[in-house]
């Protein structure tokens, strides 16, 4: 298993001005302690890794640079639908930090953790806790994975008292990966379509009751034999991410697999204090299919970590809530490509109604078998949704 300890922390190392967001005015202050999370050694299996698109954003302060970046960024999401980014602005230690943060929920007791256990099918909302042993799997088995979920407003619900004084780092780490990394980013697809650059930026709010955009804190939990074997060692099927972006702050135990354009399942590497960002369904509706949303699965580690637990952080970033998910016909781009659309304009959900059909569905419906082999399928919002085993 991972292991934790106790550290307390140099004041040095971890003052408010370390980290993006602060406001440097502000009284400097010393952030809480907590527990040290200990990063086990990358594999050393050989994989069959994906050949991934690295996005340096430190090129996008110069014109030359975020020129070559939209078309990096255009390349990359109109054929494989994942890249990593690098130069995002945390360093090494504001990142170890994070992941030292993203242990405390799981230290809460399992009485606490019911006052704040999420109502995902009522509210198609994933605040709170997902237990353990919450969505169906494969041929009887369920998951082993649970998760805490933060909305960008980090007050707008109560959270576990251990959680509470990390707050403002938690809000600071939000507004990093709006700002820094994804609102560059928006500017880089929006330029990619010959559109104007704020166009997908002003779809996306932040701290807002008008988005969903959140945090999440992830723990895998290594699986019984029969369990794997039932479900021939996959964790999560083959998806695609329902909102416009989801960041993967890269982690070392591997289990990431994407299917590539040839249709074969290849791992997704670490690269240390990296972001592996991909598309989701909203970003490929509004691109009209120019930008893929790329399916996805989480394997049983390779062999040299199947007994460790793989602790996750992640920024799952939505439209508004009352986009609706029509191809944006004014691109240039898409009158010279044609638009792939996945369901009529006019039956088109807005982002609110299918982010609420996708998270209340997930896990908790019975899926039909699909025309392809291995392809299971269900409609949320209209809209045809397929899962891969």
């Amino acid at each position: 298993m991972n292991s934790i300890k106790r550290t307390v922390f140099p004041s040095i190392a971890f003052r408010a001005s370390d980290f993006p967001g602060h406001h440097k005015t502000m009284p400097e202050a010393v952030f809480p302690e907590t527990l040290r999370h200990i990063p086990p050694p990358p594999t050393k299996e050989s994989l069959d890794f994906a050949d991934l698109a690295i996005i340096d954003l430190a090129k996008f302060s110069t014109p030359e640079g975020k020129a070559q970046l939209v078309q990096d960024v255009r390349s990359a999401m109109s054929t494989v639908g994942f890249f990593y980014v690098i130069n995002h602005g945390y360093t090494q230690e504001q990142t170890r930090r994070i992941f030292d943060i993203a242990e405390v929920p799981f230290s809460v007791s399992e009485q606490e953790k019911q006052k704040y256990v999420g109502k995902m099918k009522q509210t198609g909302s994933y605040q709170g806790y997902k237990p353990r042993q919450y969505w169906h799997i494969d041929s009887g088995v369920r998951d082993q994975i649970e998760q805490y979920n933060i909305h960008t407003d980090v007050t707008a619900k109560e959270h576990p008292e251990a959680l509470r004084p990390f707050l403002p780092e938690l809000g600071a780490f939000a507004r990093h990966n709006h700002f820094s990394v994804l609102v560059p980013l928006l500017r880089l697809l929006a330029l990619g379509l010959e559109l104007p650059e704020e166009t997908f930026v002003e779809k996306h709010s932040f701290a807002s009751d008008l988005s969903e955009t959140w945090i999440r804190i992830m723990k895998y939990y290594p699986r019984s034999s029969e369990d794997e074997e039932k479900t021939k060692n996959v964790w999560l099927k083959g998806h695609t991410d329902f909102g416009s972006l989801t960041f993967l702050w890269s982690q070392p135990v591997s289990a990431l697999q994407i299917l590539d354009p040839q249709g074969k399942w290849k791992w997704v590497k670490h690269i240390d204090n990296a972001l592996v960002v991909n598309a989701g369904d909203a970003l490929e509706f509004l691109s009209g299919g120019f930008y893929k949303g790329t399916i996805h699965r989480v394997h049983q580690p390779p062999a040299d970590q199947r007994d460790l637990t793989r602790l996750g952080v992640f920024y799952f970033v939505l439209f508004n809530d009352d986009v609706k998910l029509v191809p944006l016909q004014e691109s240039p781009v898409l009158r010279r490509v044609g638009i792939i659309r996945r369901t009529e304009d006019d039956r088109a959900p807005s982002m609110g109604t299918y982010r609420k059909g996708r998270i209340a569905a997930y896990g908790q419906t019975i899926l039909k078998e699909g025309k392809e082999k291995g392809v299971e399928e269900e409609e949320v919002a209209g809209v045809l949704i397929r899962h891969y085993n």
